[in-house]
């Protein structure tokens, strides 16, 4: 039985008239009464009653009408939202993003794809990093913003690369600095972002390599809430340099080869991306680094 078999079934039980219900589904009244017969076939019970008057729904019909509607409405709705996914200039993306770049970075990139592609619609998901890397395997996101660049089968386009800087209380002894090393650090009452985030796999690595174990006093998953915490004077933080200050905190350049991060844009690339994510990609691609 195929959905156009279910709507001559719902053209007949609005109209009750064969004659009427072929005019409407533009058929001749043979192909609608056999139609019919097709269908109390397949489903083994007569559902309509006909008279001189017409064909009139029974109570198996009434029953049957009532799921063709919910059935027909379910069809119809799954090709409209297949079409948007698939319409390049006009689908939904899956965006995932770093709780970090929800006010810098998202903001301006979404900007660029609005201006070339209007009718893209963004779905967006922030999130931490250790999260991201799993929705986009179980395609929960098919696009995601995060730092450094995921291993194998993972696309990669660098965005920007981010400095990153020590951000003490002002009045602070590294405050007046020009640069400040990770050995400086060790007396220090440290705020940091919490084990399992990527940005603190990459502190963890950086003080290692300087054989520095931070004494660390805080720990939040929310890089701009860190830099709030150094304002208020409860110890100093790594955080990328556009984090630096808005709480009266000043930023002061860590003296170390590995002090920066790369932000790109990544995805699976093991598989085909839908159209409106291709093209979302290509956007961005197009606009390069930011």
């Amino acid at each position: 039985m195929l959905i156009e078999d279910l709507r001559g079934v719902l053209a007949l039980g609005e109209h009750e008239h064969v004659t009427a219900a072929a005019a409407t589904l533009g058929v001749s009244q043979p192909n609608l009464s056999r139609l019919l017969a097709r269908v109390e076939a397949a489903l083994g019970a007569r559902l309509f009653e006909r008279d001189a008057r017409g064909v009139h729904p029974n109570p198996l019909g009434a029953l049957t009408l009532e799921a063709a509607r919910d059935l027909v409405d379910r069809y119809d709705r799954l090709r409209r939202d297949l079409g948007g996914l698939l319409d390049p200039e006009a689908g939904t993306v899956r965006l995932a993003f770093l709780d970090s770049m929800a006010t810098s970075l998202v903001p301006r990139l979404l900007h660029d794809v609005r201006e070339t592609a209007p009718g893209l619609r963004v779905e967006l998901r922030q999130e931490p990093g250790h999260e991201i890397i799993p929705h986009l395997a179980t395609g929960v996101a098919e696009l995601a913003i995060v730092s450094g660049r995921p291993p194998a089968p993972h696309g990669w386009f660098a965005l920007q690369e981010q400095r990153l800087v020590v951000v003490v209380p002002a009045g602070h002894r590294f405050a007046g600095r020009r640069r400040v090393r990770p050995a400086d650090l060790a007396g220090e009452d440290f705020v940091s972002i919490p084990p399992g985030f990527g940005f603190r796999e990459h502190l963890d690595g950086l003080f290692a390599a300087a054989r520095v174990t931070p004494r660390i006093a805080f720990e939040i998953g929310d890089l701009g809430t860190i830099e709030g915490l150094v304002g208020a004077g409860l110890g100093v933080a790594v955080v990328p340099e556009q984090f630096a200050g808005a709480s009266g905190t000043v930023g002061v350049p860590l003296a170390h080869p590995g002090a920066s991060r790369v932000v790109g844009l990544t995805w699976r690339a093991d598989r085909a991306l839908a159209p409106a994510a291709a093209r979302f990609l290509e956007i961005v691609t197009a606009a390069g680094p930011y």
